[in-house]
């Protein structure tokens, strides 16, 4: 049995041989036993190749991510200024009202009908001037007829006095009651004749208020009356206003602890008061101060001013609203910033100084008055020439970097110096 097994354990192995390519036994082939090999070596690489990637990827993943490199701060953009030393005007600020030197309303004083309107609305009228004529007929008529009824009183005073010489003369001839009576008749009659004389002036005086004529050299406003219309002097609607605006006067006010500045300047002289428009841009009109008040107004602790001004080029109309710029007096050397570099702080005014290195620091001042776009400085640790910020203040605090554009660098370096000349100016 076991010679049989045999058999046929080598018939299937001759079958095995034979059916492979070529006739050879794989097993006993070198080839075919390296070619197994290298399979199984690549197969152990890629294995290893992922532990390898499995492993790095756990590592990376339990590391803490690295933080991004700090990038240097950039500055801050700002406008800048520069601290001025030099004299400086003390100028009060206020606002105030136009007001006509001389108002009066044209009315008739006498009653009938209006013949004639000889002004024109808004004409610049002269002392004397026609405005308006009412019809004078009945004041003519009553005028004439006073002129008559003195020649009358004035030939019966004649023939008095001639009577009274004739009495005279007689003497003895003529009783003294005759004389007396006629005495008496001639200082009658010349009291008449004076007061024939007084109806007339007065007549004439009637006659003259019916041609109306202005009061004053001014401007005439709208007209409230027409031609055709009847007018009486009881009547409270003027015929038309007239305000006189050369010269003309600015009232205004400024708060009462400035009282002992004004009134000392006032004693050294003319006060120079300037009018603006009321947004502050464009100059109106250089005048004086004329007078202030007698007394302060306790409700806004304030006291009311007045200035006159010449006002040829009509640029000041009453009734409109300007605001003042009062000289009271010339600080020699004062230490002077912006009026934009001035801020206000919790802890009161500051102002950002910007140093050598372009860095920001904030430094504490009093301010006093302002004047052409600057502010005097009554303390603080600032020198002239330093730099301040004067915009983009809100992005900077204590120590920031800040930085100016070049576009604003260059139109600061065109600016001109003009603190001594604004003084030189207003003197």
């Amino acid at each position: 049995m076991l010679s049989g097994d045999e058999d046929d354990r080598a018939a299937s192995r001759s079958r095995e041989i034979d059916a492979a390519p070529g006739g050879v036994d794989r097993r006993r082939d070198p080839v075919a036993r390296g070619s197994r090999r290298g399979r199984s070596f690549a197969a152990i690489l890629v294995l290893l190749a992922l532990a390898g990637g499995c492993a790095y990827g756990y590592t990376r993943l339990g590391q803490p991510a690295e933080k991004p490199k700090a990038a240097a701060p950039r500055p801050v953009p700002v406008t800048l200024g520069t601290v001025e030393q030099g004299p400086f005007a003390l100028v009060s600020n206020g606002l105030g009202t136009v007001q006509a030197y001389n108002t009066v309303q044209a009315r008739t004083r006498v009653d009938g009908e209006i013949q004639q309107v000889a002004f024109r609305e808004g004409q610049a009228v002269h002392k004397g001037d026609i405005l308006v004529q009412v019809d004078p007929r009945p004041y003519q008529a009553a005028m004439d007829q006073a002129k008559a009824k003195k020649e009358q009183d004035t030939a019966n005073l004649n023939n008095a006095k001639a009577d009274l010489v004739r009495y005279t003369g007689l003497g003895a001839y003529a009783s003294r009651q005759q004389t007396e009576t006629q005495t008496a008749l001639v200082a009658q009659l010349t009291a008449q004749v004076a007061s024939d004389q007084a109806a007339i002036d007065n007549a004439s005086t009637q006659l003259g208020y019916a041609t109306i004529r202005a009061p004053i050299d001014g401007v005439t406003g709208f007209r409230q009356v027409d031609i055709g219309n009847i007018v009486n002097a009881a009547g409270q609607t003027p015929i038309v206003t007239i305000t006189q605006v050369e010269p003309i006067f600015v009232v205004f006010t400024a708060p009462e602890d400035q009282l002992p500045a004004i009134t000392a300047a006032l004693r050294k002289g003319d006060v120079p008061v300037e009018a603006w428009s009321s947004d502050g841009l464009t100059k109106l009109a250089d005048g004086k101060l004329a007078l202030f008040n007698n007394q302060v107004d306790t409700a806004t602790g304030t006291i009311r001013l007045k200035a006159v001004y010449e006002n040829r080029n009509h640029a000041l109309w009453p009734g409109l609203s300007v605001s003042t710029k009062m000289r009271v007096g010339i600080v020699a050397v004062a230490t002077t910033v912006p009026d934009n570099a001035v801020q206000h702080g919790p802890d009161g005014l500051f102002a950002f100084v910007v140093d050598d290195g372009n860095h920001a620091h904030q430094r504490a001042l009093k301010a006093g008055r302002s004047d052409s776009g600057r502010t005097q400085i009554l303390s603080g640790d600032l020198k002239s020439g330093e730099r301040v910020i004067t915009a983009g203040q809100y992005k900077v605090q204590d120590g920031s970097l800040v930085g100016e554009p070049p576009a604003s660098r260059a139109a600061q370096a065109e600016a001109p110096d003009t603190s001594a000349r604004r003084v030189e100016a207003q003197r």
